[in-house]
């Protein structure tokens, strides 16, 4: 079946088209399928639920908020700031302990990273293991191996199976088919510990993401999916009512097609993705291509 096709307008003319791959799978089975389900990707950020699962399993003085943080590619509010300083201060760590890099257009300190969350969980790890802390982003370093069999875990592949990359943030990234991404989310609320991270990110999902991001969308918009944004136009996630994971990858890495793409595969109700200019006011949308649902 061919990819969803997400167009964007604007008054009425056609602006560009998204093309968008889509798998959902159950019980180990694809349940349905939009596109190439064998397409291989890195997971990027759509990872962090599932980096998050050494974590949650290594402490248990963690509050929702500090899981969700760690889950979460942040937009640096004050709400989600401070809990990425919160869970340094439970990691014993501090600002400049973190291995990640500044993020362009933000403020010049780590902390505004969109993934400084993410890194402050593995300092949080390593104080909980007794891992040092220096070089926790490399491959070698008990953290970033801890992540690697938990995405084994979750998918059912071999560690070895699996091509891996430096992502944006420094860590490992791993990559998977569409298809197995889908088989791994599907599988979360059976591994252990993990309703805490699923519990954590339909709690607060303001502390996940944007307002305007596919992921928190779904989480504030439905009362049982968890799913996790990734760069390059990728949606991850699980329907926790009937144990469906999914997974939805644009093919020229634009996020904004999500959104829309998410809401026909998944038929559920999401509010519109629209076009604005710099004055806030509403110039275009982005929705699925008329006869292509």
């Amino acid at each position: 079946m061919e990819p969803l096709v997400v167009e964007v307008r604007r008054n009425g003319v056609l602006e560009a088209v998204h093309r968008v791959h889509a798998v959902a799978v159950r019980d180990g089975a694809v349940v349905a399928e939009r596109g190439d389900a064998a397409q291989t990707c890195f997971l990027r950020s759509s990872s962090k639920p599932l980096q998050a699962l050494p974590l949650v399993r290594a402490r248990d003085d963690l509050s929702q908020a500090d899981v969700a943080i760690a889950c979460a590619s942040h937009r640096a509010t004050d709400e989600q700031l401070a809990a990425v300083r919160a869970l340094l201060g439970k990691a014993e760590a501090t600002e400049d302990d973190l291995e990640l890099g500044l993020q362009e257009g933000r403020p010049p300190q780590k902390l505004y990273n969109n993934c400084s969350g993410k890194h402050a969980g593995m300092l949080a790890l390593c104080r909980a293991s007794g891992w040092a802390t220096q070089g926790y982003r490399l491959a070698e370093h008990p953290v970033q191996q801890a992540c690697a069999q938990a995405h084994a875990e979750a998918a059912e592949v071999e560690v070895d199976e699996m091509a891996t990359g430096v992502d944006g943030c420094a860590v490992v990234t791993f990559a998977l088919p569409l298809e197995r991404m889908a088989h791994a989310f599907a599988r979360l609320p059976q591994l252990r510990a993990a309703q805490r991270v699923t519990d954590a990110m339909r709690a607060h999902p303001e502390l996940v993401g944007g307002a305007d991001g596919a992921d928190v969308l779904l989480m504030q918009n439905t009362h049982s999916y968890v799913a996790k944004g990734g760069a390059e136009g990728l949606l991850c996630g699980v329907d926790l009512e009937t144990n469906t994971g999914f997974a939805l990858k644009a093919e020229d890495g634009a996020f904004r097609a999500l959104g829309p793409a998410a809401a026909a595969f998944l038929d559920v109700a999401l509010p519109p993705t629209l076009v604005q200019n710099t004055r806030g006011e509403v110039v275009g949308e982005v929705s699925l291509q008329i006869g292509r649902s």
